[in-house]
């Protein structure tokens, strides 16, 4: 019995210890975690917006943008940057991508998947959002690999599913930003 509860108190050392040096390598690290995501975001953002300004980030209600921000040319405001959740082939994806206030697409970049290498993964291309760029304003994003051009819609083939996340996500995209107008 004795030697029962000498291994049980020397198991519960262990995890209490390992549990508190857990603890503390958790406070060092999280503040910097923390810190490194937002300079990716930063980062991402300010790729997007191209010439204009990155502004402050705003309040929305919806389920397909993560975090929006207004995109400024000086001071006036004239579009939005958002952080758009796509599904692709291969689960989860996440697009940062400026709007006009008219719905229409700036720019975009694909920042988290886990897409096929040589298929899916060409979504992280400049050359991939390029297709959609410049349209949703007054021209409709494309929904099917039929809305693209021959060559566009080559560039995506054996890829489907990963297009029609991407094109769902920039559409959705696309009407929250004609919904916010030009104001929030």
């Amino acid at each position: 019995m004795k030697q029962i509860l000498k291994t049980g108190l020397i198991l519960f050392l262990i995890c209490a210890v390992s549990a508190g040096l857990c603890g503390i390598v958790n406070s060092v690290t999280a503040p910097v975690i923390a810190e490194n995501l937002l300079a990716e975001r930063m980062a991402a953002l300010s790729v997007v917006a191209l010439d204009y300004q990155v502004g402050s980030e705003i309040e929305i209600n919806d389920s397909n943008a993560n975090v929006a921000y207004e995109l400024l040319n000086g001071e006036e405001q004239i579009g939005y940057i958002f952080e758009l959740n796509a599904t692709g082939y291969g689960g989860a994806m996440t697009i940062i991508a400026s709007y006009l206030n008219d719905g229409e697409l700036v720019s975009a970049k694909l920042t988290s998947n886990s897409e096929t290498p040589g298929l899916g993964k060409n979504a992280e291309n400049d050359s991939y959002m390029a297709m959609f760029t410049g349209k949703g304003g007054s021209t409709p994003l494309p929904a099917s690999t039929s809305d693209l051009s021959s060559e566009d819609a080559a560039a995506v083939s054996g890829a489907s599913v990963t297009f029609s996340g991407v094109s769902q996500a920039l559409r959705n995209g696309s009407a929250l930003a004609k919904s916010l107008g030009g104001g929030v």
